[in-house]
């Protein structure tokens, strides 16, 4: 067996954008067959490339693997000569019981190779091009979508989509993170297309009082009012951004947080201002539907810095005749 296997393993293997984990084996005590220094690349389905010993540790080895890939996070693992197979949580390190008779103990390092995550800009506007610039120097993919787009003025995106039409888009890009910033052209098709990819996290660059309406605008065009509510609007953590380079940036540090698991802190959800509506159906949506909304500043600098929460109180929709109203 090659035990340096792993090596083109973990080259193909994120060649093709594929998860895995590479597993070190940290300390050994006879008799093991794995030594200090061995390794192996270990992949979700519980193919092992390398070398870590033999088949008793496997088993602990790739339940730990699969848990790891979950969530993204390292783990140091000790196997020990047991009766049975039990698993004990010591802090820094999880125990598993060996219950075959080979003895010995194997202490290993576990730690997930991740794909890289995928953010999508939609827009051509200064906001947007600085954003596709920045993003690759955070480890993130970087997709553009805006109606007429060239990718040899996007550089640094892996991908340039010329059309901004939902059904297209949704057809060629899978993304968990996705930014409006089209800036007054093309708004709604933008913020249609971004539905169209249902994102992890959604963010949108414009006014608070902009986001409003048009976020209405698309319940009632016959979006889904749970997946609008989601949008983050006004985009950014707050740092009185002024130059689009500035707001790009505090954009992409509300996207990190979300990549590292933390939710937006400015955020409340205020009812979303909506015309009218003529149906009992869509009054309905208009009274369900939520928005976040941070404060303006970081879409219209020239503003006075607002208070870091902004709470909006809005009436409620006028019943139409058809709820008996």
């Amino acid at each position: 067996m090659n035990r340096n296997e792993w090596i083109t393993q973990a080259a193909r293997l994120q060649a093709a954008d594929q998860p895995f984990a590479l597993v070190t084996v940290l300390s050994a005590q006879a008799p093991t067959s794995g030594k200090a220094g061995d390794k192996a690349v270990v992949t979700p389905d519980g193919q092992i490339h390398g070398w870590i010993g033999g088949g008793c540790a496997q088993p602990a080895v790739i339940q730990t693997v699969r848990r790891a890939l979950l969530d993204g996070q390292p783990r140091k693992i000790r196997i020990t000569p047991a009766d049975e197979s039990a698993e004990r949580n010591l802090g820094d390190v999880l125990e598993f019981g060996m219950a075959c008779h080979s003895g010995g103990t194997l202490e290993l390092f576990i730690d997930p190779v991740m794909p890289l995550a995928t953010l999508t800009v939609v827009g051509d506007s200064p906001v947007a091009r600085a954003l596709v610039g920045l993003a690759p120097r955070v480890g993130l993919r970087v997709a553009v979508v805006a109606q007429g787009a060239q990718a040899a003025d996007f550089p640094d995106a892996d991908t340039v989509l010329d059309s901004d039409e939902a059904g297209a888009v949704s057809a060629r890009l899978s993304s968990p993170f996705v930014v409006v910033a089209t800036q007054g052209r093309r708004d709604v098709q933008g913020l249609k297309a971004a539905l169209a990819l249902q994102p992890q996290g959604l963010w949108f660059v414009a006014s608070a009082r902009k986001a409003g309406v048009l976020l209405g605008s698309l319940v009632a065009s016959g979006a889904d009012p749970e997946a609008v509510a989601r949008i983050v609007a006004p985009a950014g953590a707050f740092v009185g951004a002024q130059t689009p380079e500035e707001i790009a940036l505090s954009v992409l540090a509300a996207v990190v947080a979300a990549r590292r698991g933390h939710a937006p802190q400015t955020a409340v959800r205020p009812a979303v201002p909506l015309a009218a509506s003529s149906c009992c159906g869509a009054a309905k949506k208009t009274a369900a539907v939520q928005a976040a909304i941070p404060p303006e500043t970081q879409a219209e600098p020239a503003r006075t810095a607002e208070p870091a929460m902004v709470t909006a109180t809005v009436a409620a929709p006028v019943k139409s005749s058809c709820c008996g109203g």
